[in-house]
Parts: structure tokens; sequence; C-alpha cells
């Protein structure tokens, strides 16, 4: 499976190594987790963390690859979320989901993304950089434009970063206040 990985993300990794990041008492979504690399990674580091994808197939074989995990792996909709989730994570954390999904609904996907993040919350989304030279592609994946990842601060979410990485990539961080 092309989205199937067996490490975290290396720019999820290099972000939370780079602030020594902890997690405990705190609470962490992944959007669209696939097989759970990116939230195992988060649970290593002491979140509380929910991983979530629409296919019922990857979160039964990312349960299976994780016995004991105590990763809360749930089958959802991004474009239908449980209204518990609402505003409920310290920490988000979006890797190619959006980039996955074509225009529409992807602006309503990205909405749904920032609604996760609770006040004094963090957004770090990971999307293949559109650049100049590659424009639109056909997708997917749809290589992102960096107005399309700045557009995650909605809500009360400000950028606090957006980095481009070799890739390309763009890696976002963004916060809302307490």
């Amino acid at each position: 499976m092309p989205w199937d990985r067996s490490a975290p993300h290396p720019l999820l990794r290099t972000w939370t190594a780079g602030r020594g990041l902890r997690g405990e008492g705190r609470t962490a979504v992944v959007v669209g987790s696939g097989l759970g690399a990116d939230a195992e990674h988060l649970a290593s580091l002491g979140f509380r963390t929910t991983g979530f994808d629409v296919a019922p197939t990857a979160v039964r074989l990312a349960r299976e690859r994780h016995p004991g995990s105590p990763v809360s792996y749930e089958v959802a909709d991004l474009l239908a979320l449980p209204a518990a989730w609402r505003g409920a994570f310290d920490l988000v954390v979006e890797v190619y989901t959006l980039g996955a999904l074509p225009d529409p609904p992807r602006s309503d996907a990205a909405r749904a993304v920032a609604g996760l993040v609770a006040p004094g919350g963090t957004l770090l989304a990971v999307a293949f950089r559109r650049t100049p030279a590659t424009g639109p592609a056909d997708g997917p994946p749809f290589p992102l434009a960096r107005a399309e990842v700045e557009a995650l601060a909605t809500g009360g979410l400000e950028v606090v970063a957006v980095e481009e990485h070799d890739g390309p990539h763009w890696r976002a961080e963004l916060h809302r206040p307490a």
C-alpha cells in the first residue's frame, strides 16, 4: 500500500524531537491515521492519542499491527466528525490527507481539521508542495499551494510557521490561542 509506513513521517519526527515534545496529560489526534505509525509515535511521547481513518480496513490493520497499543483507533469521516471531537485535541497531526482530496471537498476538510484543535492547541500539517514549476496536479495526490496551507488558519487558528522542505513538502504549524 503506498500510504503504509512503519515509522512516523520524518517531518513529524523531527518536529517533535526539535521541541523535546512530551504529551503527558495532553491529547492528540492523527487525521487519516492509516496503519498507525504517526499515532504510535505521539503515544510514545505520552499523548493520549486517537487515530482515525475513513477506511475500516486501515483501522483494523492498525489495531492488528499495534496490539496492546494505548492509541484509540477509530473509523471516522473527516467531513462528518463526532461533535465531541470539536476543539478537543491539544495536538492535531494531518499528513497528506488534505492533499488526497480534490477541491471540493478539500476546503471543507481543511475547516474540519482546524476545528479539532483545542484552545491552546497546535496543528501540524504536512503536504506535498505545489510550486509554480509544477503547477496543479491531476492527483491524487494534489500538491497544495502555500495559500491553501495557510488557509488552515481558520476559526481562530494562527500560522506559526510554514516551511518548505525537500520532497517537495510543506510543514505547517498553527496554534489556537488559549
